[in-house]
């Protein structure tokens, strides 16, 4: 019997990278999924690359009204909801000294927002299923500072935070929610334009596990937080990091 057996599953920021190979590793695992992002042409894609047990839909993280439409969909063509994902992120670089309120709360309303939004969404669904699992994507910038980062890092430590909460608060319902944080990874969002100026191969080098972290490594973290293997886990941080914050390197 494949982990995921019977399991439906939305996965938000689903188009590209890491959201994607999470669609592609719950579906190998039995999963249903339903996909939802804003980049239509990417998402399309996945969605028909996985057949009858995934649908696409279009879905912006930051608006209750999509959130509801989201949660619908999934219903109708699954008849129920046993996980979420909240994958959908933005980084937006900018020093605390010259960042715009306007620039801060773009990614504030997309990562932190958006996921208290698909946690309240789902709840009634997962409660009348018997449980369920909420995993958020956050970050090893929720668990230390990032210069430059100031908008994405508040929002990776709110989702820790907001973990734990629903975590305490959603626990009698047989909903358990956790945080994956993620260190670097090789997906469009961490090789993007935004790092042209980083040597991120001199940075992951120097790490324990001396590479960049692969989507798939992710995606194994979340099928087990999504499974009945990790039914006594909840309100806790998973970090896959390859090491980043075992402490300073010195050399090696």
């Amino acid at each position: 019997m494949a982990r995921l057996d019977g399991k439906v599953a939305l996965i938000t920021g689903a188009a590209r990278g890491q959201g994607e190979a999470e669609a592609r590793r719950f579906v190998a695992e039995g999963a249903r999924v339903v996909l939802g992002d804003v980049l239509d042409d990417d998402g399309r894609r996945v969605a028909e690359s996985l057949g009858e047990r995934a649908v696409w839909m279009r879905h912006d993280v930051s608006s209750e009204a999509s959130w509801t439409a989201f949660v619908d969909t999934a219903k109708r063509r699954f008849g129920r909801i046993d996980v979420l994902i909240n994958n959908a992120g933005i980084l937006g670089i900018a020093p605390i000294a010259s960042i715009t309120l306007e620039q801060y709360m773009r990614v504030i309303n997309v990562n932190q927002v958006g996921c208290l939004l698909g946690m309240r969404a789902v709840i009634p669904a997962m409660a009348e299923a018997g449980g369920g699992s909420i995993i958020n994507v956050a970050s090893t910038a929720g668990l230390e500072g990032v210069a430059g980062l100031v908008g994405y890092v508040s929002s990776k430590f709110a989702i820790r935070g907001m973990t734990k909460t629903a975590a305490l608060e959603l626990g009698r319902l047989g909903i358990r929610v956790n945080a994956i944080c993620p260190g670097g990874m090789d997906t469009p969002m961490g090789r993007g334009d935004d790092f042209e100026k980083v040597d991120t191969g001199n940075v992951f080098a120097s790490l324990p596990i001396a590479r960049i972290g692969q989507p798939d490594e992710v995606a194994n973290l979340a099928v087990f937080l999504a499974s009945n293997e990790s039914s006594y886990c909840t309100g806790a941080d998973f970090v896959i990091d390859g090491g980043m914050l075992a402490g300073p390197q010195w050399g090696g």
